[in-house]
């Protein structure tokens, strides 16, 4: 999986993922990150269907969600613009933590831990990283 840098964006497309799904996780990421300041414009659909290889439409359909997710406005003549809304985007960025969350706790339960062993687990990671950093 090779990565991919288009504008601002990074890109690493698994071909064995539906493609349209993985630009988008991957633009939403780099927005909530802050890799994409707000009020950024971002690559045109030709431009980065090109320079992933992938066909426009895919590239299309992922610019589509982002705009009906309101992350991104299109300008008519100019572009596609990154939110200025901030409250979009922590709104998001809530979004994917939690998605991140779920994921963590349902990994965790099918190695058969239990919310107090996953509590305890935690406490002892973070003093670990505390330790590290003080």
């Amino acid at each position: 999986m090779e990565e991919v840098r288009v504008g601002g964006m990074r890109f690493a497309l698994d071909l064995s993922q539906p493609l349209y799904e993985q630009v988008l996780d991957q633009v939403r990421s780099s927005i909530a990150k802050g890799e994409i300041a707000l009020g950024d414009k971002i690559p045109s659909v030709r431009e980065l269907a090109q320079a992933l290889k992938i066909n426009p439409n895919t590239v299309m359909r992922a610019y589509q969600e982002l705009e009906r997710d309101r992350l991104t406005e299109t300008r008519r003549g100019q572009g596609t613009y990154i939110t200025t809304d901030m409250g979009v985007v922590e709104g998001i960025r809530s979004r994917l933590a939690e998605q991140a969350i779920d994921e963590f706790l349902t990994k965790m339960s099918s190695l058969g831990f239990d919310d107090g062993e996953i509590d305890q687990l935690l406490r002892k990671k973070r003093g670990m990283d505390d330790e590290r950093n003080g």
